[in-house]
């Protein structure tokens, strides 16, 4: 291998040079605990500030609606769980989505033999996209809390949040919105768009692992997460990942400096692998909409070939890819997402998920492209039902 293309984004980002230049000194020369009430600690504690700032001013919330946490999916947990706890004398219905991260789905499988939750998964259409007239349909007298992504973590399609929002304040319902692959990739206002709950993390937008936040509005009743400490306004206790938070800091002001003109870049790209590929690969489709999707979200299917070959044959040229969720790439069942939009299980075995950065070039997609092609080719040579399909074709 004598390149590397990376096109696996949506699982993880390179923690931009930038940002950890910024983390160093919270390793080994400000190291005090922020807790701490000497002036040493202090250091700390000023960063920690400062990284709340930065993360707020990205969605336009104040400093002290940011609470720090190890990642996207404790956000999700955090959210989800304590929010039942604090309004379950109103009620126990939750609406949610087929097509949410697994962070969400499980949770509310937990709440539903655990906890005596009643949970609504709405369909999506074929583009993945929930209708707000559906999530308005389902509400009930009981319903204390709607949950809906603000992109899809597969096939990047954008939510219409700002109206589903919009449906939960009109019926004085707790709104949150897991937005681990949109936070510093498209705008996000929270007031707004009327969240009351937003989970983040980190490793997403050229930050660290580690590290995540979720926003909760202020006046919103949610329980504490983690006890045994002061920490996060004594909702959830432990002392602060400091290097993590300034990092996380640097790397939401980094990316919103940065949106605008990596947007461009990104959807010209993103744009370019899709109409090419699905031109030049017959028996190819997208997956998602084809517009209102993230812009450096590229998924689409191949029938007759098996997604897990595709990538060990793209890995040999040095392509990182995947077929769905970094989650769930080690289960050999097909997406969830890709079933909930309404394809069958033999072309849902078939995707292909690239996620590209602000690095990726048009010379990397023509090598994509080009490699893509003979591996299609070369795997649909070896397949029966491929074989049988175009002597079909020709009778």
């Amino acid at each position: 291998m004598d390149r590397l293309i990376y096109l696996d984004n949506a699982a993880t980002t390179k923690t931009a040079p930038e940002v950890v230049e910024k983390m160093l000194p919270y390793f080994s020369e400000f190291y005090g605990n922020p807790s701490s009430i000497y002036d040493f600690a202090g250091k700390s504690k000023e960063a920690v500030m400062k990284a709340r700032e930065q993360i707020a001013a990205v969605i336009g919330a104040r400093k002290e609606e940011i609470y720090f946490t190890a990642g996207g999916s404790e956000s999700d947990n955090w959210a989800l769980k304590a929010a039942f706890e604090a309004y379950k004398d109103k009620g126990n219905h939750i609406i949610t989505t087929r097509i949410e991260h697994h962070a969400i789905l499980h949770v509310c499988e937990y709440l539903e033999k655990c906890r005596g939750a009643k949970i609504t998964y709405l369909d999506v259409d074929e583009y993945g996209i929930v209708s707000p007239e559906a999530v308005e349909k389902a509400i009930t007298p009981q319903t204390i809390l709607i949950s809906v992504m603000t992109a899809n973590n597969e096939i990047g399609t954008i939510e219409p949040v700002a109206e589903i929002g919009a449906v939960a304040k009109k019926h004085g319902i707790l709104f949150h919105t897991d937005a681990v692959q949109a936070y510093g990739h498209i705008p996000i206002q929270v007031d707004e768009m009327n969240i009351d709950m937003l989970s983040s993390s980190g490793h997403k937008l050229n930050g660290p692992k580690g590290i995540g936040f979720l926003y909760i509005r202020k006046g919103v009743k949610i329980r504490s997460f983690i006890h045994g400490g002061a920490q996060e306004r004594k909702r959830r206790a432990g002392t602060e990942n400091v290097p993590g938070i300034v990092g996380y800091g640097a790397a939401a002001q980094r990316a919103a400096l940065t949106m605008e003109e990596r947007t461009v870049r990104e959807i010209k790209v993103r744009d370019y692998l899709l109409e090419r590929l699905t031109a030049e690969i017959p028996y190819s489709r997208i997956n998602g909409h084809r517009t209102q999707r993230l812009p450096n979200n590229v998924n689409i299917s191949f029938q007759f070939i098996e997604g897990e070959s595709m990538l060990l044959m793209l890995d040999r040229y040095g392509i990182c890819a995947s077929s769905g969720s970094a989650c769930t790439s080690g289960s050999l069942d097909p997406s969830h997402v890709l079933l909930a939009i309404g394809l069958p299980h033999e072309i849902a075995h078939g995707s292909l998920r690239l996620t590209l950065s602000e690095e990726t070039t048009m010379e990397d997609a023509d090598f994509v492209i080009g490699k893509l092609k003979e591996i299609v080719a070369y795997l649909r040579s070896m397949s029966p039902l491929y074989e049988d399909f175009i002597r079909r074709q020709k009778s």
